[in-house]
């Protein structure tokens, strides 16, 4: 395991943002846990929603008084290939859980537990790849809780019969919809809290117009013809192939228009590199349609300057625990179509920041009305930043977290 370094960061910074009332109320909240200690632990410290929050959420809450890090477990490359499986079967994959699967999963745990120092007030575990370290700790002061981030709305039961035992071993569970709340863990202190973005990050933050065209002219993307983007990794549940049948609709009836699909090649997803290749083939040769990734130097910046340049954002998941990317593009004013599932519920509000859809040839239709409406999209993303800013900021989700803490 390995502790990862953050960058400073005050909370006073975002009072322009969210007004002085709000950070007064964390402050005050946060009094009472002034010195505890705090360990977050994940699979990653970058590529994916989880990393990002952490390198924001983390400073925040040392910010506020309390002795927080974040740890990053160790493994082979065998056992990111049985995660990542455990990550689509917890999705309702219709794959098997193997015997050797089961070896694979709970060694790395035992290997990564006995190098943690759990001399810790308060243990945040998140996702499933070291949720089994909680079986091979002895009992200590602490307070485990257990951060599920992905979409348990239909699971494959073989992996929620394996994993719950565990899970039902933490203190309490947070869930970022009460539908992903499987029955066997209702007996259990459960909090719902959704994702956040942070707005003074390098990917939310503003740019100036300058810089925007710059990037776009870095990677060849006509900035006077139409855009649609989806950033996602390259992964089955984000179907990006989905995505291109999408545009190649919308091309019929709009012969100029230019699709990015964006990804970061994450250490914990090995399958990426599978669905990368997928995807470039299905792409075939359409000189509109461009694959970008931190493999062509795409990393914050570039996304955000990607994002602000859109037309129409898409988030074409098949499942999804959240989705970051459609709160991303909503707080920069872009309207999104997205897939009525998941997390993605929570964020679109359907006819007034963007549309809910459940098909290719429904995301066509709502794409093209879009573009053909750019008065109404810039009002839905006049609407969707409004909706952002009550709801999806990292200072609510700061706020969330102390509030967990304080009651446990």
């Amino acid at each position: 395991m390995h502790c990862v370094s953050v960058n400073k960061i005050s909370l006073d910074e975002y009072t322009p943002i969210v007004g002085k009332v709000k950070i007064e109320e964390i402050k005050e909240l946060a009094e009472s846990l002034v010195g505890k200690k705090v360990c977050h632990i994940n699979s990653t410290s970058f590529g994916g929603g989880v990393a990002e929050i952490l390198h924001r959420i983390v400073p925040l809450m040392c910010d506020v008084g309390l002795k927080a890090e974040w740890t990053v477990i160790e493994g082979s490359d065998e056992f990111f290939n049985v995660t990542k499986a455990f990550h689509n079967g917890l999705q309702g994959m219709d794959i098997p859980l193997t015997e050797d699967m089961k070896k694979t999963y709970l060694k790395f745990n035992e290997i990564n537990a006995r190098e943690f120092d759990s001399d810790h007030d308060l243990v945040v575990i998140h996702d499933c790849q070291p949720a089994a370290m909680v079986n091979c700790l002895p009992n200590g002061r602490g307070r485990w809780t257990w951060r599920c981030h992905i979409d348990l709305s239909h699971p494959n039961q073989q992996f929620t019969d394996f994993i719950s035992p565990f899970i039902l071993k933490y203190n309490s569970l947070i869930f970022t919809m009460k539908q992903f709340v499987q029955e066997n863990f209702e007996s259990k202190k459960t909090f719902i809290i959704p994702p956040s973005i942070d707005p003074l990050s390098a990917k939310n933050k503003p740019l100036p117009e300058n810089l925007i065209f710059s990037i776009l002219d870095k990677y060849d993307v006509n900035p006077e013809k139409p855009i649609i983007t989806q950033v996602s990794r390259f992964d089955p549940w984000k179907d990006p192939l989905g995505v291109i049948d999408v545009y190649r609709l919308v091309k019929k009836k709009v012969a100029n228009v230019q699709l990015l699909l964006i990804a970061s090649m994450a250490k914990d997803d090995p399958e990426g590199w599978v669905y990368y290749e997928k995807t470039t083939r299905h792409a075939a040769e359409d000189y509109d349609i461009h694959l970008l990734s931190d493999l062509n130097g795409v990393g914050n910046i570039e996304v955000n300057a990607f994002q602000r340049a859109s037309d129409v954002i898409l988030q074409k998941s098949i499942r999804e625990g959240f989705g970051l990317t459609v709160t991303e593009a909503l707080w920069k004013g872009v309207p999104v179509v997205g897939s009525n599932v998941g997390g993605i519920l929570l964020q679109i509000i359907n006819g007034e920041v963007g549309f809910l859809i459940n098909s290719i040839e429904e995301a066509a239709e709502k794409t093209l009305y879009l573009l053909k409406h750019p008065s109404e999209a810039k009002e839905m993303g006049k609407n969707g930043r409004e909706h952002i800013l009550k709801n999806f900021l990292i200072t609510r989700h700061l706020k969330d977290y102390l509030s967990l803490f304080c009651s446990i």
